[in-house]
């Protein structure tokens, strides 16, 4: 069987043969679907050469599956397997695209998730990849195997895993749209510790990495029962097609059978709902949303689903609206943990007069939902320097009216291009947050009154503080308080022309 190592530099080496064709966000989106199609081929040629073992030739076999297509884990046309796509010497963008479509067809789970690109499209009459770059990729591509016994499905993820990092790495701000660091997932993935026969949901999924990681600690813990237990079913929504299509392909690739993943506007349309329209609950919820995004009042004002209970966040950030539509996706017994610019812990504790995320956070801590926060290292993320925040809320919280604060800023390492965490410190935050204890420097429990008396700024570095910690404000943080400003400049106005008009003065 190909080693982790082996895979990753034979999959980079097939990404690089197209490379320097096509800007670095797009390349993906060629790679991808051709390695999905390699490896949905070689595992067809196996299950054939497995029952023509069992039948006595290959064409009873391919017979067997022309007849009965649920024989085989996918039904791929002929002209879709490697070995015929291996004989084309013209047109290869036009027949590798008739060929996905073909198999999206003939498998209605992978339609819109294989058949998204287009390998022949052009762009001002020129081809975006030509047929001798795809030669190449293809060629490179058939120098291994991706069959049942050629590579075990955790390994082949792992593979699928660095090369969406890898990705990312070339993706600038786009990066955030489809990734999220694999150590911070998996730090998630300890915390949330899913058990047997959950749920669990991500509404703002990007490429899978949140699910992915919690099936693989999953399997981890229930690794010597994992035929004898229920298994976790996964949901997840994502908005952006192309992230759509690579979250489902990375189910795919993982062999995550009980995944269940919509396309669409999660916080205008959520997907998962039940007989009569109201929100499906599920035991987890995970996620990392875009940090301070921007919706319309309207969104939170006209909401049908009575998600936004505590309060209607400001337009200038989404965060505690993703918090909110993630707590009322919990069941009564159920947690989550949510990645967020670390302003969401912090903004408007200390001003005077209203602000609308403090006044969120207040019902939050005064309703005794969080159970902890997390703060992360800087540079982690592909898309933002600025560390970000890992917020745990629980239903079920066994340390009543308390909160644990853990500051690990400083548990990282320096990497290129950006920073990680270590497994060491993932597994040492990890024990931390499971035995709500103390470490002196890096975590402290503070009661629901010392959050109180600090106006509900729940930021750990205010209660952990580090040598040589870096007090200045985050320049994002910055812009959102100063448009959270103007925002309540604007409504201060609006009243006050009522109020003038009421007087005839105006």
């Amino acid at each position: 069987m190909l080693d982790i190592k082996t895979l990753e530099n034979w999959l980079w080496e097939a990404a690089c043969k197209i490379r320097g064709e096509i800007d670095a966000p797009k390349y993906k989106d060629y790679i991808l679907p051709l390695i999905f199609l390699k490896r949905l081929s070689d595992v067809f040629d196996d299950e054939i050469g497995k029952l023509a073992e069992e039948y006595g030739s290959k064409e009873i076999a391919i017979e067997l599956i022309e007849q009965d297509h649920s024989l085989v884990w996918f039904y791929l046309p002929e002209n879709a397997r490697w070995s015929n796509i291996m004989k084309q010497s013209t047109g290869l963008g036009e027949y590798l695209t008739k060929a996905v479509r073909d198999i999206a067809r003939e498998n209605p789970k992978l339609q819109g998730v294989i058949n998204m690109v287009d390998f022949n499209a052009t762009t001002a009459g020129q081809r975006i990849i030509s047929d001798d770059k795809l030669r190449a990729l293809i060629d490179t591509l058939n120098k291994h195997r991706l069959g049942l016994n050629d590579v075990d499905p955790d390994i082949l993820g792992r593979a699928y895993e660095y090369l969406l990092r890898k990705f990312a790495e070339g993706s600038g701000q786009s990066a955030g749209e489809f990734y999220t660091p694999g150590e911070v997932a998996t730090l998630i993935a300890k915390i949330v510790d899913p058990s047997e026969g959950e749920e669990i949901y991500d509404p703002c999924l990007g490429s899978g990495g949140l699910l992915i990681k919690s099936y693989l600690h999953f399997k981890e813990k229930y690794k010597d029962n994992l035929n004898k237990i229920n298994p976790l079913k996964f949901y997840g929504q994502e908005i952006l097609h192309g992230t759509y299509a690579m979250a489902k392909m990375n189910a795919v690739i993982h062999n995550m059978e009980e995944t269940n993943i919509a396309l669409g506007d999660t916080m205008i349309n959520p997907a998962f709902k039940n007989a009569d329209g109201s929100l499906k609950k599920f035991d987890i919820v995970v996620a990392n949303p875009m940090w301070n995004q921007k919706f319309e009042q309207k969104v939170y004002e006209n909401d049908p689903y009575n998600r936004f209970v505590f309060g209607y966040p400001p337009s200038s950030s989404a965060d505690w609206g993703w918090i909110q539509h993630m707590y009322a996706s919990l069941k009564d017994n159920g947690r989550m943990a949510v990645v967020l610019d670390t302003g969401a812990v912090s903004r408007g504790s200390g001003n005077q007069g209203s602000n609308r995320e403090r006044d969120i956070r207040k019902q939050f801590v005064e309703n005794d939902l969080i159970e902890t926060v997390i703060l992360l290292p800087e540079n982690l993320f592909y898309n933002t320097s600025a560390p970000g925040i890992i917020i745990v809320i629980n239903k079920n919280k066994k340390e009543k009216e308390k909160i644990l604060l853990i500051n690990a800023s400083k548990m990282y390492e320096k990497g290129r291009p950006k920073n990680y965490i270590p497994e060491d410190a993932i597994s040492e935050i990890a024990e931390i947050y499971k035995e709500f204890k103390e470490v002196e420097g890096i975590s402290k429990v503070i009661t629901k009154d010392e959050a109180v008396r600090n106006d509900y700024n729940l930021s750990p570095s205010r209660y952990v503080i580090q040598n040589g910690e870096d007090n200045t404000l985050p320049l994002e943080e910055a812009i959102v308080l100063l448009q959270e400003a103007e925002e309540e400049r604007q409504n201060a106005d609006e009243k006050l022309n009522v109020i003038l008009k009421q007087m005839g003065l105006m």
